[in-house]
């Protein structure tokens, strides 16, 4: 059977999450679709020059909405970075542009007769997930953003680099909007075969600091060279491959959250079928009423942006 990716949007982001594909041999099939042509045939020159030193090969298309009818997953990597800058470290800063942006992409991927997921990059996820559901209507199970499996990594990072240990290791999760009201919910950390907060006290460690720490990465990385990249293409095409390779791997993810009302990030099942069950963690008081504050934030924002 035939793998068939799609990537829109080839900034930074995007062709970061193209390489990847490319390079890992994920698909047979590869769609890039950007506004800028000349970019998006320079991109595509580029892949195919690394090609023939690459164990795999991979057909590339541009630019072709009709090519995306039988993709098996569409990763929507739209943005406009440099409204960040300047932003005071807010990932809504983008949302005059992308909320016009994806409404306009999501009606042509509709009109292609595509059925497969989207995997949602743009930000701010949790409010784009929902415009590329609204807009395309597919089912709300299988239009997911990547939210705060980058937020995770980042605190498994921190925690990792703290114990002297690989971030694989590290097991939990940060909830809610990936944005500024997301948390780590510590309840669900364990590490070194206890919860986090036995190791805490043991090794002295500062949560409170870690959770700013993986609040603040992605902004760190910003300042440092005015866009983020790896890490949320990397987080992207590992959501994808989970679908297409039907892994059923638990993934703090943004997903549609009945009693919220909401796309927020929280772990699911994820496969074939996008997501196949949603999970319930027994969070504490403090954690849940984080959730429900930030629940409450994105939805105000999509209010906003309709």
């Amino acid at each position: 059977m035939t793998r068939k990716l799609a990537v829109i949007g080839m900034g930074n982001v995007g062709a970061a999450a193209a390489h990847y594909i490319v390079a890992g041999g994920f698909a047979d099939d590869l769609v890039l679709i950007d506004k800028r042509a000349e970019k998006v045939a320079a991109d595509t020159l580029d892949l195919q020059d690394a090609l023939p030193n690459l164990p795999f090969h991979t057909n590339i298309v541009v630019n072709d909405y009709a090519a995306l009818a039988d993709a098996d997953v569409i990763i929507s990597a739209i943005g406009s970075i440099e409204l960040q800058d300047n932003a005071n470290d807010d990932r809504f800063a983008e949302l005059p542009f992308t909320r016009v942006a994806v409404r306009e992409v999501a009606a042509k991927i509709k009109a292609s007769g595509f059925h497969g997921l989207i995997v949602a990059i743009t930000n701010p996820v949790d409010v784009i997930t929902s415009i590329y559901q609204e807009v395309t209507g597919l089912p709300k199970k299988h239009v997911i953003g990547t939210g705060t499996l980058l937020d995770s990594a980042r605190m498994k990072r921190s925690v990792a680099e703290r114990l002297h240990i690989d971030p694989r290791s590290v097991v939990g999760y940060n909830l809610g909007e990936h944005g500024n009201s997301q948390f780590t919910a510590w309840s669900t950390v364990r590490v070194l075969g206890k919860p986090i907060t036995e190791i805490a006290q043991e090794k002295g460690l500062d949560l409170a600091e870690l959770d700013q720490e993986a609040r603040a990465g992605g902004f760190k990385v910003f300042h440092g060279k005015k866009y983020t990249n790896y890490g949320v293409s990397t987080a992207a095409v590992y959501l994808a491959n989970t679908i297409m390779n039907n892994a059923l791997t638990e993934l703090p993810v943004s997903n549609y959250r009945e009693e919220y009302g909401t796309y927020l990030s929280y772990p699911a099942i994820v496969g074939r079928d996008g997501i196949v069950e949603q999970l319930q963690l027994e969070l504490t008081k403090e954690e849940l009423a984080k959730l429900q504050t930030s629940a409450d934030y994105i939805k105000t924002k999509y209010a906003e942006s309709r």
